[in-house]
């Protein structure tokens, strides 16, 4: 599945336990030998959480085979999925961020509340406490935690960032002691923002839902935009909206295809992904 070209590979492993290891994670995750993702989301049973229902837990896997708490556009494209398999437009979800709600938005759109953003030095996290809104790097970033962190950098034209240059070196910062999602953005007017991003894990990636939200959380605290802004992205256009229960984002997903890992592939006879089905 993708949400603006931020390409996902979706394990449905309900009643399968709990298949995803690092190793296996990575070996996705490769482009050449796998299948290839900017994200990994393994879709597992819901359940009850501090009396809400909801319809699944999702895990959350980078390319390098580190866990991951959230990530917006993977959310969004697994509602999608959980929404039409129910007949439902709405439902909550489960992740490392919290429970989440999700929301059919009409014309193929689909909406989800990625909760408030984290605004301590220790919800990024950072490695020492701090003001958030100027930390000490050149440039003078913003930090943002969504459930993962976030380092955004306002500039003049996003668009002449060496993103590759620029980007492992900000995420590795020992400001950043799990590591960081690196956002630059300019601003077009106080209602759109244009963003590119360098993703944890070691990619420029073409969307990144979360960071839509911190770009967007940055320059509202920052005085420069509203609250809601419309996020020009080089996959497309998100919609983030920070109101008062949370940063709800919005924006189209597709499923691409659906397919079974081998049996070769996981080194077990016969077992397949346990039954998991992989999207």
């Amino acid at each position: 599945m993708h949400g603006l070209g931020n390409d996902f590979v979706v394990i449905d492993a309900r009643g399968a336990g709990d298949p995803v290891s690092p190793a296996l994670a990575r070996a996705i995750g490769n482009r050449n030998r796998g299948v290839g993702f900017d994200q990994l989301a393994v879709i597992r049973d819901g359940g009850v959480v501090e009396g809400r229902s909801v319809a699944a837990s999702v895990d959350f896997w980078n390319a390098d085979g580190t866990p991951a708490d959230a990530c917006g556009n993977a959310t969004r494209c697994v509602a999608r999925l959980l929404m039409a398999e129910a007949g439902t437009d709405g439902l909550d979800l489960r992740t490392g961020r919290g429970v989440l709600r999700a929301e059919d938005a009409g014309n193929g759109l689909t909406r989800v509340n990625m909760g408030q953003p984290r605004l301590t030095w220790d919800g990024v996290p950072l490695s020492r406490q701090m003001e958030l809104d100027e930390i000490p790097l050149p440039g003078r970033p913003g930090a943002v935690g969504m459930g993962n962190p976030h380092c955004v950098f306002v500039v003049a034209d996003a668009e002449a960032v060496d993103l590759a240059e620029v980007g492992p070196r900000v995420e590795h910062d020992p400001l950043f002691p799990q590591r960081t999602n690196v956002e630059f953005v300019h601003v077009i007017d106080r209602g759109t923002i244009r963003m590119r991003v360098w993703e944890r894990g070691g990619m420029i990636t073409q969307a990144c839902g979360s960071g839509a939200c911190a770009a967007a959380v940055v320059t509202a605290r920052r005085g420069l935009t509203e609250r809601a802004v419309t996020v020009r992205l080089d996959g497309g256009d998100l919609l983030i909206d920070w109101r008062a229960d949370g940063v709800w984002m919005t924006g189209p997903t597709a499923l691409v295809f659906e397919g079974r890992l081998s049996a070769d592939f996981m080194g077990v006879d016969g077992a397949g992904s346990n039954g998991a089905r992989v999207r």
